[in-house]
């Protein structure tokens, strides 16, 4: 299950974004086949962005990121019900650094699993 886990880590966004470009949507759609195969597993989606801009701003758009991955992941049959969302802005950066690289790394959405039962077998998913 090491793919599922992989499947599971994260999804990234373009600066000022919360559109889903053509990767993401991939990405997104074996997320989505996870879920289909696995129906008692439930995920917080949690939208996360780089330092720029006021914080308020950045919980908003972390919020529209968030939502877009739900969006989608429910338009390819995920139950809302199995889904939530989640902002934390820029309080919870993946990389440091005031340069591209690093800000490209904070503007994501990622996954934490909230419920699974044994038979779901996605050990290793939850991402904090």
């Amino acid at each position: 299950m090491r793919a599922a886990a992989q499947a599971l880590s994260k999804v990234f966004f373009d600066y000022d974004s919360a559109s889903l470009d053509s990767g993401t949507k991939s990405a997104l759609d074996q997320v989505a086949s996870i879920m289909s195969q696995n129906p008692s597993v439930k995920l917080e989606i949690q939208g996360h962005c780089d330092e720029r801009g006021t914080t308020s701003y950045n919980m908003s758009l972390g919020e529209r990121r968030a939502r877009a991955v739900n969006s989608y992941l429910s338009g390819k049959g995920v139950p809302t019900s199995r889904l939530a969302t989640v902002s934390y802005g820029e309080e919870r950066p993946s990389s440091s650094g005031a340069y591209e690289t690093a800000w490209a790394q904070n503007r994501r959405a990622e996954f934490r699993v909230t419920y699974q039962d044994d038979a779901a077998n996605v050990q290793g998913s939850t991402n904090r």
